[in-house]
């Protein structure tokens, strides 16, 4: 529930009685602000460039908070050295789950670890890249992969997808919000069971007459528990209609990663991003281990889902007793990729599950295919996924079933031949 703050003004009045006397009167004026905030929460502010605020390296946890349940501590801390000076890591410590994300670099989640399982992968790129040492233009586009290293990052909002010149202009590799530090960042922690705790964060892609696309990004999570949640809110600050995308690329490696490991989604149909991924399409559903020369295969998947619109994909390991499931809305985002980069481990191995409302074509190819969206002025989208790690084998099989329950029966259709050509 959403609360508004108050703020009072007092002033002070002086008036003189029929006996002569001086007598104070305080006028009280009260003025309702729509700050966002939760009923029953506390709020702490580590950065807000409108009014100048920094924290800085912060920390608080439950002991300090009087707090019970499970305890957990949320800390914020400024990084130094090579190209990751002056970034911040915001880390959140429970029983359950400890979290990892930089408001530095889009409030994108840099790793999660749970029971001994970690969700993540080692990317060549092993620091947290301060934006300011990242040309998106260089490479031809591809300078975004100077800072890839991230368990989630969100490619987006403005454009996503490969780099490519559309009417003149370069589309730089998946857009700019996993480069795009928060203008704010606000810790929101219930103080009521089962003491949630939010982690939001402002990313403004403001750029004088192209776009003024504002993102709430928030993760929200309850102590103890094996699971989390996304949930943003993309908003067109313009006086004219813009284009948006969106991909949350989520990627893992090892331990969950390897050879004979497998992907499971309720898929309608799956096709090849290319004619290198012709070769893979077959064994869509199973990774090979680390293998010199793969590089990488991509297929475009449309999932099915309930009639609410929910559906989910998972990955899990050869012995089918450690993984991670993704859960999102179709309605939100249709679509769903699937990256499989199972080169060297030098080189970076790794897959990608990422719900979309595209594809990873350049932005002409997408724009053709019609799967640009966009808002009106004033207008917003949400978008909301959960994450939970699962432990054990139980847990595995649980989320397969779920898998099987949305696919209903229904055979994958295999389409041999790539939707586009880059």
């Amino acid at each position: 529930m959403k609360i508004y703050f108050v703020l009072t003004l007092a002033k002070t009045f002086q008036l003189t009685t029929r006996a002569g006397k001086m007598k104070t009167l305080i006028a009280v004026s009260i003025t309702i602000s729509l700050i966002s905030g939760y009923v029953g929460a506390q709020t702490f502010v580590l950065t807000d460039s409108e009014k100048g605020i920094e924290q800085g390296n912060w920390q608080t946890d439950s002991q300090k908070l009087n707090l019970p349940g499970p305890r957990f501590s949320v800390q914020q801390q400024i990084l130094h050295g090579g190209k990751q000076e002056g970034s911040k890591v915001i880390t959140l410590t429970s029983p359950g789950l400890t979290i990892a994300l930089s408001p530095t670099r889009g409030m994108d989640i840099l790793h999660v670890n749970g029971s001994g399982v970690r969700l993540g992968w080692d990317s060549p790129v092993t620091e947290v890249v301060n934006p300011a040492y990242i040309n998106l233009d260089s490479r031809n586009g591809l300078g975004w992969l100077d800072g890839f290293n991230e368990m989630m990052v969100r490619c987006g909002f403005e454009w996503t997808g490969h780099p490519g010149v559309e009417n003149g202009t370069l589309y730089t590799l998946h857009g700019r919000a996993g480069n795009t530090p928060a203008s704010k960042v606000v810790v929101e922690i219930d103080d009521k069971a089962p003491y949630a705790v939010r982690i939001r964060g402002l990313l403004k892609e403001n750029t004088f007459k192209k776009s003024n696309l504002e993102t709430w990004t928030e993760l929200r999570y309850v102590p103890g528990e094996e699971s989390f949640t996304l949930h943003d809110r993309l908003t067109n600050r313009a006086d004219y209609p813009r284009d948006y995308q969106i991909i949350y690329h989520s990627n893992f490696g090892k331990p969950l990663l390897e050879e004979g490991a497998i992907f499971s989604a309720p898929i309608k149909e799956i096709s090849p991003f290319n004619d290198y991924a012709k070769a893979g399409l077959q064994e869509w559903q199973r990774y090979q281990g680390p293998t010199k020369g793969y590089d990488e295969m991509v297929f475009n998947i449309v999932p099915y889902a309930d009639a609410q619109g929910k559906t989910l994909a998972m990955l899990n390991n050869k012995q089918g007793d450690r993984g991670v499931a993704i859960g999102f809305d179709t309605r939100q985002l249709p679509l769903l990729t699937l990256w499989k980069n199972t080169d060297t481990e030098r080189q970076g191995y790794v897959t990608g599950i990422e719900p979309g409302t595209n594809y990873a074509y350049p932005v002409k190819i997408e724009r053709e295919q019609g799967r640009i969206k966009q808002l009106q002025p004033g207008q917003s989208a949400d978008f909301e996924l959960s994450y939970t790690l699962l432990k054990n084998a139980e847990q595995v099989q649980a989320y397969q079933q779920k898998v099987k329950a949305l696919q209903g029966g229904h055979q994958v259709k295999l389409v041999p031949q790539p939707i586009a050509v880059e």
